[in-house]
């Protein structure tokens, strides 16, 4: 499939996920004439800030797909987190709130109409094929970028969305956990290996690597005929 460069003027919403029990800020990015919208799942210790996701949300945005990075944690939670590290891996959580901004991203006028796809990074991928299992109706597709889908559990198998496992070529362990995964889902998926990169794709060119595959799987699957169910209520 041919990649998308075309620019796309966009509006930018510095908003906040609001949830029942938490309030998130977050970056909303709508190209016009979007065709999707991705929600990103950063990895441990990370945020919305994120580089590496950044950069791949632009490339998103450019290919004319809309984009949510949001903080998946409280300022308080992640002063713990710091200190603890232990909420980074709290994969409920995670899921929780990656739901939340699924149902929140279903009342927004800007984009109720669009597909959505995850894009998770680390644990964070971990959250998106969960959420993508409780949520079959309104997520298109699924991206990980040097992830940990082992960590999503007896949820693998009920993922229905196309799920693109992208893993650096020189992170070994995590290529097994993602071939151990993948062989327990049933769904479309695809495991994309980049020569060369380490876990975190700090190697020249590698992130670029990644934002393509990511753009192509996401543009592959929008279909029309994905446009949001009614959303759930707010969790």
């Amino acid at each position: 499939m041919k990649v998308m460069e075309r620019p796309a003027p966009a509006q930018l919403f510095d908003t906040t996920v609001r949830l029942r029990h938490a309030s998130l800020p977050g970056s909303l990015v709508v190209p016009r004439n979007a065709t999707g919208v991705v929600v990103f799942a950063h990895g441990s210790g990370s945020s919305r800030f994120s580089p590496r996701n950044r950069a791949v949300a632009e490339t998103l945005n450019a290919a004319g797909l809309g984009t949510l990075l949001f903080d998946l944690l409280t300022a308080e939670e992640n002063e713990i987190d710091l200190r603890t590290r232990e909420l980074r891996f709290d994969i409920g959580l995670l899921t929780e709130r990656l739901v939340g901004a699924i149902d929140w991203l279903g009342l927004r006028r800007e984009v109720v109409h669009l597909p959505i796809g995850l894009f998770g990074a680390s644990t964070g991928a971990a959250a998106a094929l969960r959420a993508a299992a409780e949520r079959p109706k309104n997520v298109a597709a699924v991206v990980s970028r040097g992830g940990r889908p082992d960590l999503a559990g007896d949820a693998l198998p009920r993922v229905e969305a196309p799920t693109l496992l992208i893993v650096g070529g020189a992170d070994a362990p995590v290529i097994g956990m993602n071939e151990e995964a993948i062989a327990r889902m049933h769904c479309e998926r695809r495991l994309s290996i980049v020569p060369g990169a380490t876990h975190l794709f700090e190697e020249p060119g590698t992130m670029e690597q990644v934002a393509r595959l990511a753009q192509e799987w996401f543009l592959r699957n929008f279909h029309p005929q994905w446009a949001q169910a009614p959303s759930s209520s707010l969790r």
